[in-house]
């Protein structure tokens, strides 16, 4: 393991950065405090605002922390007809949820720019990439101010492309995660529910027998026992999105942490149904209504969806909201972060004990 990713943390747990606001600076500095590396996500935030929960995070912990960027969506604009149909087909839910649309073309970068001069003016000590790999020009930037850059991939095509540009080390992102996929590329002939990228161990292995960078694995961790499976394959790092979701520090919507347990919510499914990207949530109404219609257009569903899936929680109604979750959902146990990173701790160290009396 690269001394670097070592040292970041007591143990070999990852806090995943979840944008909308379940990754509060709370819930960061929580995981960080229990010996694990917490993350804060940027993505849909302004720079100013994440600079201020940069702040609040270095406020609660004196442990290393991440921040993870959401990559500006290169090549040509969603075609304006498709969204536009799509736009037509959302109009009953405007009126069920009376509120109005958002406005599509709200831009594509997500401030990007802005936040990359944040981080290099006043450096964190880690900072991963979604959507994408940056140039060697950034990350060598990086480099050069002490920050350990982390590229989430989904092929080991992508893994190679984040070596060649100089990442530090990757998160290998199974199709069984809950969230975005983060793939670099998103095809719209995949269709409107396919992401690209294969299931966790066997992705793990290709990428690791590929690249010769530090490992993060990430999707449908949920244990102590499958973060010791994923080292084992050859991680280095395993990192939990939903299992933290639930957590008294998360930031999530209380009917988003009930749903993931709740009887009523069976499985996940990848969509585009919410934001014009191939991501894994909760199946309910919306995403059984509109998921099969919605186009390649990210992030232009995103914004046009956005104020339907506010006003839905304001409603009260999980059925019109966007319930990201992985395949290990049900798993989800309500505990403070800090008793979680440490129950992890516990089951990891007996998985591997028993693995060693095994051999």
């Amino acid at each position: 393991m690269s001394t670097a990713l070592n040292d970041l943390s007591r143990h070999p747990i990852v806090q995943a950065p979840m944008a909308g606001g379940a990754s509060s600076p709370e819930l960061v500095g929580a995981v960080c405090e229990a010996g694990a590396l917490g993350f804060l996500a940027g993505g849909y935030k302004t720079a100013g605002g994440l600079y201020q929960e940069i702040k609040r995070v270095r406020g609660l912990t004196g442990q290393p922390f991440g921040v993870n960027l959401f990559m500006p969506q290169s090549g040509q604009p969603a075609d304006p007809a498709a969204v536009e149909v799509y736009r037509h087909q959302l109009a009953g839910e405007a009126g069920w949820y009376e509120t109005e649309l958002g406005d599509p073309d709200q831009g594509r970068d997500d401030g990007y720019d802005s936040k990359l001069a944040i981080l290099l003016d006043d450096p964190v000590p880690v900072v991963s990439f979604t959507f994408g790999c940056p140039d060697r020009d950034a990350l060598d930037a990086f480099a050069r101010v002490g920050t350990f850059t982390i590229v989430t991939v989904t092929s080991v095509e992508e893994a190679r492309t984040a070596e060649r540009a100089g990442a530090a080390a990757l998160c290998v992102q199974g199709t069984e995660a809950g969230g975005h996929q983060g793939t670099h590329r998103d095809d719209p002939a995949d269709g409107p529910s396919a992401g690209s990228g294969g299931g966790l161990l066997a992705l793990l292995t290709e990428v690791r027998e590929s690249v010769r960078l530090p490992i993060v694995a990430t999707g449908g961790i949920m244990r102590g026992r499958q973060i010791a499976a994923v080292l084992a394959a050859g991680a280095d790092a395993a990192q939990l999105g939903t299992a933290f979701l639930v957590c008294p520090e998360s930031g999530a919507d209380p009917l988003h942490k009930r749903a993931l347990t709740d009887p009523l919510f069976t499985r996940t499914e990848l969509t585009r149904a919410f934001s014009g990207r191939p991501a894994r949530g909760l199946v309910n109404r919306f995403m059984r209504e509109h998921g099969p219609y919605a186009p390649a257009a990210y992030p232009e569903v995103h914004h046009l969806t956005a104020p339907l899936r506010k006003a839905a929680a304001t409603a009260g109604d999980p059925q019109g909201m966007a319930l990201w979750a992985g395949q290990g959902h049900r798993l989800a146990r309500d505990l403070p972060a800090g008793r979680l990173v440490e129950v992890l701790a516990e089951e990891l160290h007996t998985a591997r004990e028993s693995s060693r009396s095994a051999s």
